[in-house]
């Protein structure tokens, strides 16, 4: 089997080299919404920190046939084992960003998934995804609503409905509140002063226009200023989403169902009664709850115990190919990354997808060499426990 070649631009060869470049490019007020964390940031440093505690065993006198990296779920294989995770107001953070992702997924044959209040709505995203897209569903409190935006979704040909759950209430990010940005984002001065400075950022968002919750737009009555907006979107999507709703969603939707979110053996023990195909084991990159573990800790409990009954996955702290690795070790089936692919389309624009999915897909090939996997199956084996 030949080596592949994987084409990216050679100074930013890591997410943190990416997340140097756009901090500097992008306004302070739209960065510190993409990077803020819940409360005093320590479960969002968890999610990090706690992957460099799983170690994985090499084997260099093995035979070794070469490396296949892609991956099978839910009845399509990947050209990789990780996807674009769902991030809300894309747009604000680069303009244009869920479509330059969108783009990228399905050049390269991974997923995307566009969330409820992203930038770009559920009928743009399918037409330049296809069948790479997945949707994330805030569950809105009229019933009627989330018929609307499910029969949506089977016209646009979406495969795959990913329901979260961590949402009760939306979480308290300092970061974002002292810049006025805890939703919708509040225009300041100060706001408008970082924006002057990041002259590129500010001439892309006039050329594509301020950025709006798209998908959500024909549920809007009228021009809504800034304090209707927010009442809006705390009166149709604050809430609770239980055992209950999910199985009424199970039952109209036909298509695969993920719950993302998950990261208790009785949360996940519900979502297999209730039929659910997978979980994203996840805690909203550290965003709703400051007190709770990170992912990659649960992961591997929950693996052993429902991996035979539902897929599972996970999202929240990964930033490297090796962390794609010690997930897959672990027995997660598939990845998801969110900051790192925004960090990318904030650093170099239009190329920023196609640039983080290969550099991801060169840093997975590289420890897949090292430990002598063949296939992704093969990980599990090589976890020192």
């Amino acid at each position: 089997m030949s080596k592949p070649v994987f084409k990216y631009n050679s100074n930013y060869p890591s997410v943190a080299d990416l997340k140097r470049k756009a901090k500097k490019r992008i306004p302070k007020f739209a960065f510190d919404y993409l990077e803020g964390g819940c409360n005093e940031e320590l479960n969002l440093w968890r999610n990090e920190f706690d992957f460099k505690d799983v170690h994985l065993m090499p084997h260099y006198l093995r035979k070794h046939n070469g490396v296949d990296m892609s991956a099978e779920l839910f009845g399509k294989r990947y050209d990789a084992p990780f996807g674009i995770s769902p991030i809300g107001l894309q747009g604000l953070i680069w303009p244009n960003a869920p479509e330059i992702l969108a783009r990228a997924a399905l050049k390269h044959n991974v997923p995307y998934i566009l969330s409820t209040v992203s930038t770009a709505s559920i009928e743009r995203i399918a037409e330049l995804a296809q069948g790479n897209a997945w949707f994330q569903l805030y569950h809105p409190t009229e019933n009627r609503l989330r018929d609307d935006i499910l029969r949506r979704l089977k016209e646009s040909q979406y495969d795959v409905l990913v329901v979260l759950v961590d949402v009760p209430s939306f979480g308290l990010r300092y970061r974002e509140i002292k810049a006025g940005l805890s939703m919708p984002p509040k225009i300041t001065i100060n706001n408008f002063i970082q924006a002057a400075v990041c002259p590129e950022w500010g001439i892309k968002t006039l050329l594509h226009g301020i950025p709006n919750f798209a998908t959500l737009k024909p549920y809007m009555t009228g021009d809504l200023d800034i304090k209707q907006l927010g009442k809006f979107m705390n009166a149709t999507f604050t809430g609770r989403v239980d055992a209950d709703k999910i199985a009424a969603i199970r039952d109209l939707w036909k298509g695969k169902l993920v719950i993302k979110g998950v990261v208790s053996e009785e949360d996940a023990e519900k979502v297999v009664e209730i039929g659910a195909d997978g979980i994203i084991v996840s805690n909203h990159g550290g965003r709703q709850i400051d007190a709770g573990e990170s992912t990659i800790k649960p992961l591997k409990g929950l693996a052993e115990k429902f991996g035979s009954k539902m897929k599972i996955m996970i999202d929240s702290g990964l930033r490297s190919g090796p962390d794609i690795g010690r997930s897959m070790a672990c027995g997660a089936d598939f990845t998801f990354m969110g900051r790192p692919f925004m960090y990318g389309v904030g650093a170099l624009g239009d190329e920023g997808g196609d640039h983080t999915i290969s550099m991801f897909k060169a840093q997975l090939y590289q420890v897949m060499e090292q430990v002598c996997c063949e296939k992704l199956s093969d990980f599990p084996a090589t976890l020192i426990k």
